[in-house]
């Protein structure tokens, strides 16, 4: 097992981390693990400890650090100019190239963050219906408005579709804006839905939930019943579009929403995000389109940056041919069935969830579909199963692997070892 070297260095910045953040940290990753550098699928740390790396910036690396491809785009746009607060050419190519690739998007909008994403999502949707209630589902996670914190993971469970706020600071009154149903239900979300269809401006799903896939037929049950009465259905594809496939999750399961949010990938590291969909919809975000009465402004000072779109148009160039989503397809295989061979051979009873891209152990006995079963599995076990391989060279996060196109043999050869390594020392803890 490799220990974590620690320098006067890190314990430096540490300590300044600490006087100047909260926690120490962005709010994001424990304080610990300072990152300095990556490279196609490795990290290093500024204790030049190196990783491979299944963190991934929280999955936009899909194509690996510094891709040569990537970095040149960026470095061509920089000299001349970073910003402009208007069209770029890079945006409106990178717009042209999302809504031919994303089945249900006919025109796009781009924002800076994920959350921005899904909350203008949420209010084109709303000002469609002239509906304020949005259906999401227990467990399933949108980003950080208020809308979003719904039930994204509530420590005191409660009836469906009662909403469960997961943070203070959020009005009481929102609470009562949001229906949660539980995540592949078929039947409670058609009985939630026949009651509730009246006032719902929109449902919101993330079609692969954290890492819990859907079962055979409950998005075409979601597609059926929104269709029934005209909701719109937002499939959140932050995290599975042009991940799962070129078309994202939509093209991987055939199912086309109304609306979705991407984010992730498409600005290729860099901070950019989008909401896309029908154009009767998109519409709204144009005045002369809809009149005052029902525009819906969108302002934001980044919104198709150059430097960010001409990294995504490049990351997706380099993801276009099928053979790019076969390679991650089997390194992810090889890494879930070693994970799985692991917990077998020494003795963990265990739960391998996902997809190849996009994958993690649960340390449980029970069947997962939903995030009560999430609930049921060992969090101090899994958490100590982390630390084990990170201290043999595998850097993740608490809830997933991401796979990219740059892990290679040799990444998933060490990565192998880390495995079983951490699968017998966690017997002697």
């Amino acid at each position: 097992m490799t220990e974590i070297e620690i320098s006067p260095r890190n314990d430096d910045l540490s300590l300044r981390a600490h006087a100047v953040l909260p926690g120490g940290h962005f709010g994001n990753m424990a304080s610990e693990v300072i990152i300095e550098r990556g490279k196609e699928g490795r990290i290093w740390d500024n204790r030049g400890n190196e990783y491979v790396d299944f963190l991934l910036g929280s999955g936009p690396m899909f194509v690996g650090h510094a891709h040569p491809k990537v970095t040149e785009a960026v470095l061509n746009q920089v000299p001349n100019g970073t910003t402009f607060f208007a069209n770029n050419e890079h945006g409106i190519k990178l717009a042209e190239e999302i809504c031919a690739a994303v089945n249900c998007i006919e025109q796009i909008r781009f924002v800076s963050s994920g959350s921005e994403a899904t909350l203008y999502a949420m209010r084109i949707a709303r000002a469609y219906r002239e509906r304020d209630k949005v259906l999401k589902f227990e467990g399933g996670y949108h980003g950080m408005s208020d809308y979003s914190l719904m039930s994204l993971a509530p420590k005191t469970l409660s009836n469906f579709p009662q909403a469960i706020p997961d943070s203070p600071g959020i009005p009481k009154k929102v609470s009562e804006e949001v229906i949660v149903a539980p995540f592949n239900d078929t039947d409670m979300f058609k009985s939630i839905l026949d009651e509730h269809h009246e006032q719902l401006g929109a449902v919101i799903v993330e079609p692969f939930q954290r890492l819990i896939p859907p079962a055979p037929g409950f998005l075409e049950v979601l597609r059926d019943m929104t269709l029934k009465y005209d909701i719109p259905l937002i499939f959140d594809e932050i995290v599975t579009g042009f991940r799962f496939a070129y078309g994202g999750a939509q093209e991987f399961y055939s199912v086309t929403p109304d609306l979705c949010s991407l984010g992730k990938i498409i600005g290729g590291g860099f901070p950019l995000a989008a909401v896309g969909g029908r154009k009767d919809l998109m519409q709204l975000f144009n005045k002369d389109a809809v009149g005052d009465k029902h525009f819906l402004p969108q302002i934001g000072t980044l919104s198709g940056n150059p430097v960010a779109s001409a990294a995504g148009l490049a990351t997706l160039e380099i993801l276009k041919p099928k053979s790019a989503y076969e390679t991650v397809f089997d390194t992810g295989r090889v890494l879930m069935g070693e994970l799985e061979a692991a917990m077998k051979d020494y003795g963990h009873s265990a739960v391998i969830l996902g997809e190849p891209p996009l994958f993690d152990v649960f340390f449980t006995d029970n069947e997962i579909s939903d995030y009560r079963g999430i609930l049921k599995a060992d969090t101090k076990k899994g958490g100590a199963f982390n630390k084990l391989l990170r201290s043999n060279q595998v850097f993740k996060s608490d809830s997933k692997f991401y796979v990219s196109l740059a892990h290679n043999e040799d990444d998933v050869n060490l990565t192998v070892k880390a495995i079983r390594e951490a699968a017998r020392a966690l017997n002697d803890i």
